[in-house]
C-alpha cells in the first residue's frame, strides 16, 4: 500500500534526551506464551539452525518499555529471553513484541568512526553497523544497569574488533528506541585510535580466529567520515544513518 502524499515517514528509531533523566533498569518476568506461540517459535528456530548450525540460542535482555517514573527519571523495563523468542517479530503484532536491548561503540580515528561488517556466521551477514552487539542478562545477584552495559560494550568491541578500551573512558553518548519493537539502543563514545592501529588489531583478530576454525565476527572494518558521500554503507543496520548524521551534527 502506497503512503499518502505528504505522510511523514517516522524514522527507524527516536533519540532519547538523557541529559536531564536517571535511568533505572527494572527487571519483569518475560511476556507468557501461549502453547502454539511457543511451538511456532520453536519450529522457527529449527528451521534457523538447520540454515546456520552456528546460530546460538544465547540469552539476551528483551526491552519491554521505558516509563516516566518521576520528575527526571525513567524506568527502563526488561526481562530475561533468549535469541529464539525474536520468532515474536514474525509472529504477534509490532505492539505486543519484545524489543532488544543492544549496545554500540562509536570509536572514533582520524579516518572516521569505525564500522564492521557482520561475516556470514553473524545473525546478520553483510550488515554494516557500530560493533557491539544484543545485550546478555547479568549474573545472579548483579544489576543490569549502565555500568553492566558499558562494560558490555567493552567486551563487544574487544572481541569483534580486537580493540581495548577501558571502561572508565568510555561514556553513553546517546541512546535511541527503535520502531517498531521499542528496541534501546545504548550508544557508547570511546577516546579516538589510530585507524591502522585497528587495522592492525582486527587483522590479527581475524587471524586468531581463522585458525581456530570459527572466523570472525566482522569480516571487514571501513570508517566512516563525518558527512562523507558514504557515511552509511548499505546494508546497514537500522539506526546507522541517524546515528551518524548525529554524530556529524554534533562535532
Amino acid at each position: 500500500m502506497s503512503r499518502p502524499a505528504g505522510h511523514p515517514v517516522a524514522p527507524p528509531v527516536v533519540f532519547v534526551d538523557t541529559e536531564r533523566l536517571a535511568l533505572d533498569f527494572v527487571e519483569c518476568p518475560p511476556p507468557p506464551l501461549s502453547d502454539g506461540e511457543r511451538r511456532e517459535v520453536d519450529r522457527r528456530w529449527a528451521a534457523t539452525r538447520d540454515r546456520n548450525p552456528a546460530t546460538f540460542d544465547g540469552p539476551l535482555v528483551a526491552a519491554l518499555g521505558l516509563d516516566l517514573a518521576g520528575p527526571g527519571r525513567a524506568a527502563v523495563r526488561w526481562a530475561r529471553m533468549t535469541y529464539r523468542h525474536r520468532a515474536l517479530r514474525e509472529i504477534r503484532p509490532p505492539g505486543d513484541v519484545p524489543g532488544s536491548v543492544y549496545v554500540t561503540v562509536l570509536l572514533p580515528t582520524d579516518e572516521g568512526l569505525v564500522l564492521g561488517r557482520g561475516s556470514r556466521t553473524t545473525a546478520t551477514p553483510g550488515r554494516w553497523s557500530l560493533p557491539g552487539g544484543a545485550a546478555e542478562p547479568p549474573a545472579a545477584g548483579c544489576p543490569l544497569d549502565l555500568d553492566a552495559l558499558r562494560g558490555h560494550a567493552v567486551r563487544e568491541l574487544a572481541e569483534e574488533v580486537g580493540v581495548t578500551s577501558p571502561e572508565a573512558g568510555l561514556r553513553l553518548w546517546a541512546l535511541t528506541r527503535g520502531a517498531p519493537f521499542g528496541s534501546l539502543g545504548f550508544h557508547f563514545l570511546a577516546p579516538s585510535v589510530p585507524a591502522d592501529l585497528v587495522r592492525h588489531r582486527h587483522a590479527a583478530l581475524a587471524a586468531a580466529e581463522s585458525a581456530r576454525g570459527v572466523g570472525p565476527e566482522l569480516d571487514a572494518i571501513g570508517f566512516a567520515a563525518p558527512g562523507g558521500p558514504a557515511s552509511a554503507p548499505l546494508p546497514c543496520a537500522d539506526y546507522l544513518p541517524q546515528v551518524l548524521d548525529r554524530y556529524a551534527a554534533a562535532r
